[in-house]
């Protein structure tokens, strides 16, 4: 079974948008649980812009399934994480400037830093995951800080237009799956994946998590959100392996 972990972000960039109370990120991860996610995932920035350390505390006391908190690597971040003890923690980089997360950690730039980082987190009692961009040196560097899982960024794949780029990346991301499992790690996968482009990834083989928010909860504005979690949710359970090789049956376009 693939785990879909509902990032719920952007409920809570609508509700900053008015600086009010609504939407509650919080009733939106109780929606989700219903409508089959395996996890909640959210990113609270340095700057606060949509999740808050409020969001955080009462989703850590109120969410059943798995808590993942997506986080940077600055001091204040990882103490609120050690204090709220989500299940599981992913750190990622973080620009102030950048609208989303551009690209994945660097961990190869400063391993020792990500280590220790990763030595705190884990003996709080958290899953510690890595987003990294399929780069094999940012892997093996990965792997060396103890990490328990790493997450795949699929934002260049989601980004190509034309079919040949498309299929490119994905066969870097299989291959930087390999590497992944044979380092005894978990196999993550996430950002810009959407209804049409998330087969291709989800039948990756071993393939364990996928986290999607954006795109589901562009589509609960037209269908409710524990809907348009419960649609991606039948997409990966209907996803099988077939010789390794990747099927999908969904038309994805480009040229």
């Amino acid at each position: 079974m693939i785990e879909l972990g509902v990032n719920i972000d952007h409920i809570a960039t609508v509700r900053q948008a008015r600086r009010t109370v609504e939407p509650d990120p919080v009733w939106a991860a109780t929606l989700a649980e219903l409508g089959g996610a395996d996890g909640i995932t959210v990113h609270l920035r340095e700057d606060r812009r949509h999740i808050n350390d409020r969001d955080v505390a009462l989703l850590k006391q109120t969410v059943r399934c798995k808590l993942n908190l997506e986080m940077s690597c600055v001091t204040e971040v990882v103490d609120i994480a050690c204090r709220t003890v989500p299940d599981q923690a992913t750190l990622v980089p973080e620009k102030r400037e950048e609208i989303t997360t551009e690209g994945g950690l660097g961990v190869a730039a400063d391993p020792k830093r990500i280590a220790a980082i990763v030595s705190r987190l884990k003996d709080c009692g958290i899953f510690v995951s890595l987003f990294l961009d399929p780069d094999p040196k940012q892997l093996e560097a990965g792997f060396r800080t103890g990490c328990d899982a790493i997450e795949l960024h699929t934002g260049t794949y989601a980004e190509a237009k034309a079919a040949i780029a498309r299929n490119a990346e994905l066969r870097r991301l299989i291959e930087a799956g390999k590497l992944i499992v044979s380092a005894g790690c978990r196999l993550h996968a996430g950002h810009g994946l959407n209804y049409h482009n998330v087969p291709p990834i989800a039948m990756i083989p071993q393939m364990q998590e996928l986290n999607i928010g954006h795109s589901i909860v562009a589509r609960a504005l037209m269908v409710g959100l524990k809907d348009a979690v419960a649609e991606m949710k039948r997409i990966l359970d209907g996803v099988v392996h077939r010789d390794c090789k990747v099927v999908s049956p969904l038309p994805l376009g480009g040229g």
